[in-house]
């Protein structure tokens, strides 16, 4: 079959569907663990950041994240009125917004060590092609222009 300039516009021929398809996916196979720990996919990730962290900024969030303030302030919003967090400015600079674990928040993450296991076993990737998959993606994450508004 002869190619055309059009190829490049078939949904097979682009690297962007597979891996937003995929990250869709993923995000719903989460859901039935996550519901367990009556958090979202977002709300769960920023705990990831917290559980390791303990305190970090909402700028500091975002860039790990790669979320703009906009989608981090309801976020963080609904997990303080969880108890999971507590917010408060900075008391070097007023300007900054600190987040930090609450003993509540702690807990939560007995609870969330299992998600991960959980979720080795609902992907068919080998290790091997996990590693090489992860390593891929973020080599391409850190390739993007980060957006500095976060």
């Amino acid at each position: 079959m002869k190619r055309t300039k059009y190829d490049v516009l078939k949904l097979e021929n682009q690297l962007c569907f597979p891996i937003y398809a995929c990250a869709r996916e993923v995000i719903k196979l989460y859901k039935p663990f996550l519901d367990e720990l009556g958090l979202t996919y977002t709300q769960y990730i920023s705990m990831l950041v917290l559980w390791e962290r303990k305190c970090v900024s909402v700028k500091e969030l975002g860039q790990c994240l790669h979320l703009d303030s906009g989608t981090l302030t309801p976020l963080l919003k609904k997990l303080e009125a969880k108890g999971l967090l507590n917010r408060r400015r900075s008391e070097k600079d007023e300007r900054s917004l600190l987040v930090t674990l609450t003993d509540a928040g702690e807990k939560l993450r007995e609870r969330a060590v299992e998600v991960p296991g959980k979720m080795g076993q609902c992907v068919t990737l080998d290790p091997d092609e996990a590693q090489t998959l992860y390593r891929l993606l973020y080599k391409m994450l850190r390739a993007m222009p980060q957006d500095e508004e976060a």
